[in-house]
């Protein structure tokens, strides 16, 4: 089993606006979250956000020391809670004795306090991708699944304007309490590309996304920067992307996609955006 775990400190808009591409690219983007029976981890120093990627094969992928020696802590939710999104094959996890199975596109939730965590696939052939986010928690709330069915739907966008779009709500106060954390999936209709427009920011809480479902052939152009000097991304199926608070964070596919969102921060309004004109954006 490896464990892989980049750090990634937080930057002024003033620093990154005389970044290159590829600086952006090493400062803002996880290239690589899913590998065969590997875990792949980012620890953020935007709200202390935890991005990770477990794809267990034929043996079980555990949370070792060494995350928890990234955070401080003993283990790793000694102080913190965690989400995640299966976007692979069935598979199931196991914290700290109960056992969770999750099918494509279940979420789980566990709280703070869960000592030990381990990651399997039912086929190894087609393997569970575990998509997760953990931030800092100062209360213990219990652990569920999360199905599709259970996250809130939501309709938005329109098909004149290219993103018609469903938003499903995962982890979110109308749903399950937690401490901070904030997850959810977008997935877009066929022929619709942008994934939100006019673009936003939050000032209070950072974002991180989790682009997929992107043909081998296509890619996202992920918008970021201030609005008044934008920069973009390129990003592949399985990529992801971080959002300080003062960046807009929106996109255009080459083909319809899917993406998961993840927040953390002073609260937990989905609403507290701050929209920003079509007309400001340069």
């Amino acid at each position: 089993m490896t464990t892989t775990i980049q750090t990634r400190h937080a930057v002024h808009y003033t620093q990154s606006e005389t970044m290159t591409s590829a600086e952006l690219r090493d400062t803002f983007m996880i290239e690589t979250l899913f590998a065969a029976g590997e875990i792949h981890a980012a620890y953020t120093h935007y709200d202390r956000m935890l991005v990770a990627g477990a794809m267990p094969t034929a043996a079980p992928l555990t949370i070792g020391a060494d995350l928890a020696k990234t955070v401080g802590t003993d283990y790793l939710l000694e102080r913190r809670e965690l989400g995640l999104i299966n976007i692979g094959g069935k598979g199931k996890v196991v914290a700290d004795g109960t056992t969770y199975a999750l099918d494509f596109q279940d979420g789980l939730y566990l709280g703070m306090g869960v000592r030990e965590i381990a990651f399997e696939s039912e086929d190894s052939a087609n393997p569970a991708k575990f998509y997760i986010n953990s931030a800092p928690a100062h209360a213990s709330f219990p652990s569920r699944i999360v199905t599709k069915a259970d996250a809130i739907e939501n309709h938005l966008g329109d098909q004149l304007t290219c993103n018609k779009r469903k938003l499903y709500q995962y982890i979110h106060p109308k749903v399950l309490p937690t401490c901070q954390l904030l997850m959810g999936l977008t997935r877009l209709e066929p022929g619709s590309v942008w994934n939100t427009m006019p673009a936003h920011l939050h000032d209070r809480r950072m974002e991180a996304y989790l682009y997929f479902e992107i043909p081998e052939d296509a890619f996202v152009v992920h918008l970021m920067g201030r609005p008044q000097a934008t920069s973009h991304l390129i990003l592949r199926s399985e990529q992801a992307v971080l959002s300080p608070p003062w960046s807009i964070h929106c996109g255009s596919g080459t083909a319809s996609y899917a993406f998961i969102w993840s927040m953390a921060g002073d609260n937990q309004s989905f609403t507290d955006m701050d929209f920003v004109p079509m007309k400001d954006l340069k």
